[in-house]
């Protein structure tokens, strides 16, 4: 298995856009292109960010997923729509996880 956190930092007053976007556009979408959402986070104290754990059955399945979901015309559609004002992410980060031998770090 592989796990990738993705964290989103808003531009300037776009937050709340870009939250929505996510929960009502990408959220929906992402079964459909084999991404497993496992959790979506926000910090205690607002900070623009928005904050994700995705897993895959392989490295393979992850690229080949997210090129799925970026070719996606609905979604090319929805983000060209919701960015008229100009973009809702100022900044994005992606970390990319496998497991660890289990004794390795709890032995």
């Amino acid at each position: 298995m592989i796990y990738e956190i993705r964290v989103y930092e808003a531009a300037d007053g776009k937050a709340e856009a870009m939250r929505r976007r996510f929960k009502d556009e990408v959220v929906p979408r992402l079964p459909s292109h084999g991404i497993e959402l496992l959790g979506v986070f926000v910090a205690p104290e607002e900070d623009g960010r928005l904050t994700y754990l995705t897993r895959f059955e392989s490295e393979q399945a992850r690229t080949a997923g997210w090129a799925s979901f970026g070719a996606d015309a609905g979604w090319k559609a929805v983000k060209a729509a919701s960015e008229v004002g100009g973009p809702l992410l100022k900044t994005q980060s992606v970390s990319v996880l496998s497991p660890a031998v289990a004794g390795l770090l709890l032995g």
